[in-house]
Formats: structure tokens, C-alpha cells, sequence
């Protein structure tokens, strides 16, 4: 390539270059304008000694779809491998989102039409999750704002997940006859006590420090101090994991944000761990009418709006994700999403959560006692050749 195929501001820099030099500007120059055009939805930067991802839809409030899965997952795969590149770092753009969750609204139209986007998009979704989980690099995820369904996917199986006073976490797919998945199934139960199962079964969200009290975020900042520590990391020479994490703690123990603040589930998780250890849902819905408390009586409640499908389906998969690896928790959860989009109760959640907002879902069946343990069997069973393979 010559010279005048390039902008004329980088051919006047290019002649101050020797060759070798100039070839690899034009090379980098090309890679980042061909990014830029085809990925504003997510930015993928190499900072100092760290590789940047931003997923970039702040008006979707960051909404993961299956275009920013196929960006982030092979650059990811590359800084790995990358002898310069020491840590990744995964952020959320504008000041409300980390990322809200999966892009559902497509799925479920996609699903209704008869195409493939929800067979391919759960599969690729999970293999970039597995990636996070399983990357040999420190992997730092500023859960800074809402931090749901997909966005938890890309930072909870990470190293680090830095929360702020902004974060709100939340796994709500019952409300939309889906799974809490993304490797729900993995880290949910292996929460203190029963608290995993309650956050899957209600959509429970917890906020700012909560989060890190529940054992979700390994560090809690201020939201204002994000870009100072962004900043910080960056400039580390060669960092091991061990550097990250001296940087990430000093933030964590000078934050002064909430500092005397009480887990907001503190006084009831000796209730969570009763009421919540029962082995059917039929029997968790009859501990809490029951107990009769206001806490229980609220919890009833909301379990009773979620989709009996779901609810079923999701106590089961926690319950077997506890002893499987975290590979074959995607496996299995790759199975119940394709149940999911057979089924009746995905699209008519998203109808009424997403589309009409009327709140008023139809769920088929109505009751739990109707959700029969042959059609859960169903469900799990093996998608034999189109199973999810990591």
C-alpha cells in the first residue's frame, strides 16, 4: 500500500516514520477505523499494560446483543494470548449501566419467527461467559450502575468485580419465563446459605455495598473514584495478579461510602436459609405462607407473579449446578434455553415485562402443580449432536 492511500493528517505522520514503523501504523490505523465502523457498539482499547472493553449502548442501558458477543469474545481470546497485555478490564458506557442483560427483546422475536438467532445466541453468549470464567489473565469488571441477567455473565465468573453505590444486581428471568442463567446455575448456589436460590426465585435486586455483602463484588468503591482507578490499572508495569489486586484492595479499604451499613437481607437470612432449603417449589410456596412474617408474606407474593415453568425449572438447575463445573453448568443451561424458547412462557414475558408492559403475563401452565416432573426431565435432557460443547 503507498502513501496516498492514507489520510493526509497520517501521511504527513508516516514520512516521519521509518518503514518498518509505517507499515505498522497503517496496519493498526486500518484495524481501529474498520473497528470503529462496525463496532461502536462495543470498544475494544489497549490502554498501558490493559486490554478495554466498553460495551457501548448506553441508551440500551448496555444491552449485550449477538454483534458485541462476537467482538468481545475472540479480542478477548487474543489479549489472553498476548504477552503485552497484562489484565483486561470490562466497563459499561454512560453513567446508568454496566449492562442490563441480554438483548431479549430480539431473541424472543427472532424465537417467534422461526430463526436461529436463539440457538445461536445462548451458545455464543455461554462460550463467552466460559471465557471470563476461565481466563488466564486478571479480569476486572467495574459493575458500576445495573448490572443484570447478561451483564452479570461477563463479570461475575471474572477475577474481580468492583461495585459502587450505582450497582444494582439483579437476576429477574422468572419474571420472563426464563432461567437465571449465563452460569446462574454455578454461582448462585454456591452464595452463603440458601441466598442464591432466593435471588433466583424473586429477582431480588440488591444495591451498592449489598452486593459486595452477598459475596457478588470481591471490592466496593466510590462511583466518582472508577476513572481514578481505570487510571491506576492501566499504568501498572507488568502486573501480576497479585499488583491488581493490591491496587483494587487500597480502593476497597479507603472507600468511604456506607462504611456502617447492615446487609439489607442480614436479619432475614436465617428466615432465606429455612424457608428456601425446602427440595420442591410446591414446598418453598408452603414454608412461606406458613411462616407468615411480612418478609415471607412479600416473598410469596412475588413468587406468585413469576412463571411456575420457571420456577420449577430454575430451583432444579441450582440444585444440580451446585455439583457441576462451571462448564457443565453451561451445558445444562444451554438445554433449558432452548426449552425455554419451545416453550410458551418466554415469549409471553417478554410480551408483558418488555413489549406491552402491562405486567400481566399468561402463564401456561397457570400453577405450579401443573408443571409436570416428566415435562422438567424434558427440559434437561440431552440435545444430543446440538448440545453446548466447551
Amino acid at each position: 500500500m503507498g502513501l496516498p492511500a492514507v489520510a493526509p493528517v497520517l501521511r504527513r505522520r508516516l514520512h516521519r516514520l521509518k518503514p518498518f514503523n509505517r507499515l505498522q501504523v497503517i496496519v493498526e490505523h486500518l484495524s481501529m477505523s474498520k473497528t470503529a465502523a462496525s463496532s461502536s457498539e462495543v470498544l475494544l482499547e489497549k490502554r498501558g499494560c490493559a486490554g478495554v472493553i466498553t460495551m457501548n449502548r448506553p441508551k440500551a442501558l448496555n444491552a449485550l446483543n449477538i454483534s458485541m458477543i462476537r467482538q468481545i469474545y475472540p479480542q478477548l481470546k487474543k489479549w489472553e494470548k498476548d504477552p503485552d497485555t497484562f489484565l483486561i478490564i470490562i466497563k459499561g458506557a454512560g453513567d446508568k449501566a454496566f449492562c442490563a442483560g441480554g438483548d431479549i427483546k430480539a431473541i424472543a422475536e427472532a424465537g417467534r419467527a422461526g430463526e436461529a438467532l436463539p440457538q445461536y445466541f445462548f451458545r455464543e453468549e455461554y462460550a463467552l461467559n466460559n471465557a471470563v470464567g476461565t481466563c488466564q489473565k486478571p479480569y476486572v469488571a467495574l459493575i458500576d450502575g445495573i448490572t443484570m441477567g447478561g451483564g452479570v455473565g461477563v463479570s461475575v465468573h471474572g477475577h474481580f468485580r468492583v461495585a459502587t453505590e450505582k450497582t444494582v444486581f439483579a437476576m429477574p428471568e422468572t419474571a420472563i419465563g426464563l432461567i437465571p442463567d449465563v452460569g446462574g446455575g454455578y454461582f448462585l448456589p454456591r452464595l452463603s446459605g440458601k441466598l442464591g436460590y432466593f435471588l433466583a426465585m424473586t429477582g431480588f435486586r440488591l444495591k451498592g455495598k449489598d452486593v459486595h455483602k452477598a459475596g457478588i463484588a470481591t471490592h466496593f468503591i466510590e462511583a466518582e473514584k472508577v476513572a481514578a482507578l481505570e487510571k491506576d490499572l492501566t499504568e501498572l508495569k507488568s502486573p501480576s495478579k497479585e499488583n491488581v489486586a493490591d491496587i483494587l484492595d487500597s480502593y476497597h479499604k479507603k472507600c468511604k461510602v456506607d462504611q456502617e451499613k447492615e446487609f439489607v437481607l442480614g436479619e432475614h437470612m436465617e428466615k432465606i436459609n429455612s424457608l428456601f432449603s425446602a427440595n420442591s417449589m410446591e414446598e418453598i410456596v408452603q414454608n412461606l405462607k406458613k411462616d407468615g412474617s411480612p418478609f415471607a408474606l412479600k416473598q410469596l407474593e412475588t413468587i406468585t407473579k413469576m412463571s411456575p415453568t420457571s420456577l420449577k425449572m430454575t430451583l432444579r438447575q441450582l440444585r444440580e449446578g451446585a455439583s457441576l463445573s462451571l462448564q457443565d453448568v453451561f451445558t445444562m443451561e444451554y438445554r433449558l434455553s432452548q426449552a425455554c424458547m419451545r416453550g410458551h412462557d418466554f415469549y409471553e414475558g417478554v410480551r408483558a415485562v418488555i413489549i406491552d408492559k402491562d405486567q400481566s403475563p399468561k402463564w401456561k401452565p397457570a400453577v405450579l402443580e401443573e408443571v409436570t416432573d416428566e415435562y422438567l426431565d424434558s427440559c434437561f435432557k440431552s440435545l444430543g449432536s446440538g448440545d453446548l460443547k466447551l
